[in-house]
């Protein structure tokens, strides 16, 4: 009985989380990220890094992509830090000085104190890897938005983990689970990798995926849309700037600040956002 009554209670504070949530701005940087599509937080470091396409065309192979690296309070320190990548997007950080890039149909290896890419690990058949993320044995997760599928790669060895899907796009692992969005859902993996829904019509392209805690979620989606999410189903939509017509990709998120980072895409910048309950 008592194990109950304290699931109820969870389940009402996050309830009520989710209503009192919302988003206020901070900052704008300025306008000479080209194509922000992806923002991680390297919250050791006290910086940002973006992925910048670089053209018009979000999955081009002229090699005019880079990262870019930002301050904690928007100012761009460099704009192009890494040059000559393949419409870069999902990136993650390894032991601190290891970033990972997925960059169209490969996974770039950059050493970080050097600038730059130690290897490159293909991936047979890959035509629009997109987001990525990487768990505590090194194992990374990367999906690819044209075949619909995720990869895992192990021992730098990519092997197919999920299929089927109708709109890969954004993956994150916490707490030995796989969470990732399909076409307007929040899922996760379940131990026997079948598809677990955990919220639907999620409007506006669901792109970006970063955790609050242990039951919420923030959801980015492409057109201009940031949902909270709670793993009871629940969800609020916290920022809609379809109208304006300013997109918002891969965010990234800063969890003691409570700060979300969101990539404007054909805005060319990264707004920053106060999390506030």
């Amino acid at each position: 009985m008592k194990k109950i009554v304290s699931i109820l209670i969870i389940g009402l504070l996050s309830h009520s989380l989710a209503n009192s949530q919302s988003l206020t701005m901070l900052w704008s940087s300025d306008t000479t990220l080209k194509v922000a599509e992806s923002v991680l937080v390297d919250s050791k470091n006290e910086r940002l890094f973006v992925a910048n396409i670089g053209s018009k065309n979000p999955w081009g192979r002229e090699g005019k992509g880079s990262i870019g690296i930002l301050t904690p309070n928007g100012k761009v320190l460099n704009p192009t830090w890494l040059k000559g990548l393949n419409s870069p997007k999902g990136m993650a950080l390894f032991q601190n000085d290891i970033l990972i890039v997925a960059d169209v149909d490969s996974i770039l290896i950059v050493d970080i104190p050097h600038a730059a890419v130690i290897k490159k690990i293909g991936i047979e058949g890959a035509q629009q890897l997109n987001d990525i993320t990487i768990d505590k044995r090194g194992d990374i997760y990367v999906s690819d938005s044209k075949s619909n599928k995720i990869y895992q790669i192990s021992k730098f060895i990519p092997t197919l983990l999920v299929d089927g899907m109708q709109g890969a796009n954004g993956v994150l692992y916490v707490d030995k689970t796989l969470y990732f969005v399909d076409n307007g859902s929040f899922c996760k993996l379940g131990k026997n990798k079948e598809k677990i829904h955990i919220a639907d019509d999620l409007e506006g392209g669901t792109d970006g995926i970063e955790q609050i805690d242990e039951q919420n979620f923030l959801i980015s989606c492409w057109s201009g849309t940031i949902w909270h999410v709670n793993l009871n189903g629940t969800k609020k939509l916290l920022l809609d700037t379809r109208k304006e017509q300013i997109n918002s990709a891969d965010i990234g998120y800063d969890k003691k600040k409570k700060i979300v980072y969101v990539p404007t895409f054909w805005k060319n910048n990264v707004v920053a956002y106060q999390l506030v309950d």
